[in-house]
């Protein structure tokens, strides 16, 4: 007996909104869920990643059932598990001689030719339905990118200021301002009162999750132990409320600062759940305007994460479809060096870099100035290769999706656009790692010397980035300061510099 259709759902589609299921009834759809080890090693994903998808996969499958829906739900150890979508998709069709297949756009460029190519390969109707959890559509920012020379962020963002009507006064910026980034830049103090996220304790579900992936993956990148993610849209609900009541009122100040055994400090780690579709941008950005117009949270701290949902998120979508498939082989620096290998074992005397990932590796979370200041720029100063990078960040973060990864690592991180993205490169020495941390001061290095065997190695890194690159850089006007300090600086001291870098470099 056939069925009229068949409903693929992805890993990051887990909306009860989702396009593919609007106006199509239980009685008349099956829906195919899929753990398949294409995905799963597709890069080497942390633990707790797998963990987090494949529960909260199986747990939007058990409300699907209780809805009505048939589920044909696929799992990873499965014997006839074949481990590809593709693949998986020809022995639903067997199962099932659906009349049509229905299913929401991928969100990944890759995932979305398998799917284009379903009708041919399969013989069966395929409808490509958009995804509409989203604010802004790929053809409304294709259409905003084709009319500028340059597509900064900002400029997008006051447009969907605009047209969501978030933090509004009349035709104006509530407040008189679009962005009060520069009162968010605080460093954080050891006695401030540090929030604690909400902890889910693992249920039946996610322990057999658990099972799975550690019997699976015995030797793979992440600590397993401890997973206390929600996986439900109730629990994703609660870990939002307890984010406004919380940590809020503080986002904005210290959302920049770093601190030593604080990985969470007073951010949202509601990312992961927005990213698979368990939460929705414009139900998150309600609920922090409504704390904002209640007195709850200040102006600056309420424009800020706004603006990281509605503003960057958004746009780095866009850039994502827009550059895309391209866009990954992006190298404008020339940069070619592997990928130290201390990036999946943490250990390395750089305090800073030990403690992002470290925590990283407990956790499978760095917060933005994290992965953007220490991994991300100590990978720009180095030299090393940016699609490796990318891949390492892909894997290793709950939050991680190509689409939102990507752009951010390409783009933001290491300027392997060359400048389409960021206006300039996000390369410092450590001094603004020692501004914006206590990192430094449990460090083997010395954050104020430059060369000698206890000098800090961003430092020297730094400056021989900036002579490896002074004629791309001199062309840019953001890095025009940068490049005559440089000029100025004498040859010796320069050569250095450079000769400490090259230590540096070597030793990894």
């Amino acid at each position: 007996m056939s069925t009229k259709f068949l409903i693929p759902i992805f890993a990051d589609q887990l909306s009860e909104g989702l396009s593919s299921l609007a106006s199509v009834s239980a009685d008349e759809a099956i829906i195919l869920m899929m753990e398949v080890r294409g995905e799963a090693e597709h890069v080497a994903h942390h633990r707790k990643k797998l963990v987090f998808l494949f529960s909260a996969m199986r747990h939007f499958a058990q409300d699907l059932e209780a809805q009505g829906y048939t589920v044909d739900y696929v799992k990873l150890t499965d014997a006839e598990n074949t481990g590809t979508f593709n693949a998986e998709l020809q022995r639903a069709i067997a199962r099932h001689k659906p009349q049509r297949i229905r299913v929401t756009e991928p969100s990944v460029h890759r995932v979305l030719d398998y799917v284009r190519g379903w009708e041919e390969s399969l013989g069966v109707p395929v409808t490509i339905m958009p995804d509409d959890r989203f604010l802004a559509t790929k053809a409304q920012f294709a259409g905003w990118a084709s009319s500028r020379k340059q597509l900064r962020m900002e400029y997008f963002y006051r447009d969907m200021r605009r047209q969501t009507g978030l933090l509004m006064d009349g035709d104006g910026p509530e407040g008189g301002k679009w962005n009060y980034d520069s009162e968010n830049r605080k460093p954080a103090k050891s006695d401030l009162f540090m929030p604690k996220p909400l902890w889910f304790k693992p249920d039946e579900i996610t322990g057999a999750v658990i099972n799975m992936v550690t019997l699976e993956y015995p030797d793979r990148f992440g600590r397993i132990e401890g997973f206390e993610y929600g996986v439900t849209r109730k629990d994703a609900k609660a870990a939002l409320n307890r984010f406004i009541k919380d940590a809020l009122p503080r986002f904005g100040d210290y959302q920049d600062a770093m601190m030593t055994g604080e990985p969470f400090l007073y951010h949202s780690l509601i990312s992961m759940y927005l990213n698979v579709g368990l939460l929705g941008p414009m139900e998150i950005c309600n609920a922090v305007e409504a704390a904002y117009k209640s007195g709850h949270a200040p102006l600056n701290a309420a424009e800020g994460y706004i603006r990281q949902v509605i503003g960057w998120r958004e746009y780095i979508r866009g850039i994502y479809w827009y550059k895309m498939p391209e866009y990954v082989d992006e190298n404008a620096l020339g940069a070619t060096r592997e990928l130290p290998w201390f990036y999946w074992s943490g250990e390395t005397d750089m305090h800073c870099l030990s403690e992002s990932i470290g925590q990283t590796i407990d956790h499978a979370y760095a917060h933005h100035i994290q992965r953007l200041m220490i991994t991300g720029n100590f990978a720009l100063l180095a030299g090393v290769d940016p699609k490796a990078l990318h891949e390492w960040y892909l894997a290793v973060y709950i939050d991680a999706f190509e689409w939102v990864e990507l752009p951010n690592t390409i783009g933001m991180s290491q300027f392997a656009d060359g400048g389409v993205l960021a206006s300039k490169p996000y390369a410092s020495s450590g001094a603004y790692i020692n501004r914006m941390s206590d990192y430094c001061k449990s460090c083997k290095y010395d954050v104020k010397k430059k060369i000698g065997e206890t000098a800090c190695p961003f430092n020297s890194l730094y400056w021989d980035f900036m002579a490896r690159h002074k004629e791309t850089f001199a062309k840019n006007p953001r890095m025009s300061l940068a490049v005559r300090n440089l000029e100025k600086m004498d040859a010796l001291q320069l050569k250095t510099y450079r000769d400490k870098a090259r230590q540096v470099l070597d030793d990894l």
